[in-house]
């Protein structure tokens, strides 16, 4: 089990950061922080930040690269999880996808997601280059990011260094959008019309709010809403039309995944469906994989009781912290 208790354990309903300023939550956990905005594929204005342990007790040990899901941006609960795997010794660096976070493009709306993949790929491998090019290097993601976290591992190319990522953390990971979730029909039919007459349209009606029935425990349930920067609208015609497109995608592929990869998941997900990350871990060509699904937790994972939040997250931490004891520390020849 890891030996930090997760930082939402000192989060309130209004922050993160409970009573503290936001550096001064970075000096309490001894991390230090920084962030910059890149120049993405749809020439878009992108909000990345990086996380690293002051004073660590041995060097580095890798670098993690977070992808946050569908509404989700870097700074609010992934930014908890971001600091508590970097209080282990890892560089942990993430984006906003366009349209979400700090980031620039309409609200919420991800029309192409390979654009997405793209900027991930640019940004992760310029981090990895300019402070970590030696290290073992790590994808963490959650919900829709899990997506697109195995579409970065499929790519063969633009890759730095060239042996890819060394393990995947997936997290509640889109790899199938649960009948309980998806649109009503007779409207998920209707969707390449409705995206091709009026893409941006905030149409599509989903069974329930995502926080709602993602959050378990009311407090953070409060939290996710008081994001300033949390979409609250209807999915748009054209995004819903691609994240169901992706998960196609992705499904057809589950055969060439070859990464290590951990998943956690919980049973209770009426979001992303359990039952397609199990068919995930059972196609998949890796020989190292580990499917966790946990009874009754919901969607996020973070969301759930504090000892059910330190049961999750101590695997993902000691998964990580395995793998790169185990993975080479420069790139092959």
């Amino acid at each position: 089990m890891s030996k930090y208790k997760h930082p939402i354990a000192e989060a309130n309903e209004t922050s993160p950061f409970g009573s503290l300023s936001q550096d001064e939550f970075y000096a309490h956990h001894s991390v230090s922080h920084g962030s910059e905005y890149i120049t993405g594929k749809q020439n878009l204005k992108l909000f990345t930040q990086w996380w690293a342990p002051l004073q660590p007790a041995g060097p580095l040990k890798g670098v993690v690269c977070v992808v946050h899901g569908y509404t989700g941006e870097s700074s609010w609960f992934v930014q908890l999880t971001a600091v508590h795997v970097a209080k282990h010794g890892f560089a942990v660096c993430a984006i906003d996808h366009m349209g979400h976070g700090f980031s620039e493009g309409l609200v919420a709306h991800v029309p192409d997601i390979d654009a997405v993949v793209d900027d991930c790929i640019s940004f992760f491998d310029g981090f990895r280059a300019k402070h970590a090019p030696d290290l073992p290097a790590f994808l963490y993601a959650e919900s829709l990011g899990g997506a697109i976290a195995l579409l970065i591992t499929l790519r063969r190319e633009g890759i730095v260094p060239e042996r890819g990522f060394d393990g995947v953390v997936l997290n509640g990971a889109m790899c199938g959008i649960s009948n309980k979730f998806k649109p009503p029909w007779p409207l998920e039919h209707f969707l390449s019309i409705a995206a091709y007459l009026i893409p941006t349209w905030c149409v599509v009606p989903t069974r329930g709010s995502l926080p709602n029935v993602s959050f378990k425990v009311d407090w953070k349930r409060k939290l996710a809403l008081a994001s300033p920067r949390r979409p609250l609208l209807r999915p748009r015609a054209a995004t819903a039309q691609e994240l169901l497109r992706v998960c196609r995608e992705v499904q057809d592929k589950f055969a060439e995944v070859d990464v290590p990869f951990l998943i956690v998941h919980g049973g209770g997900d009426i979001v992303c469906d359990p039952a397609c990350a199990e068919d995930l871990h059972r196609r998949a060509a890796s020989k190292d994989k580990t499917l966790r699904i946990y009874p009754e937790m919901w969607h996020q994972l973070v969301g759930e009781p504090e000892e059910n939040v330190e049961l999750v997250f101590g695997e993902v931490v000691d998964w990580l912290l395995t793998r790169a004891d185990r993975a080479p520390v420069s790139p092959p020849e």
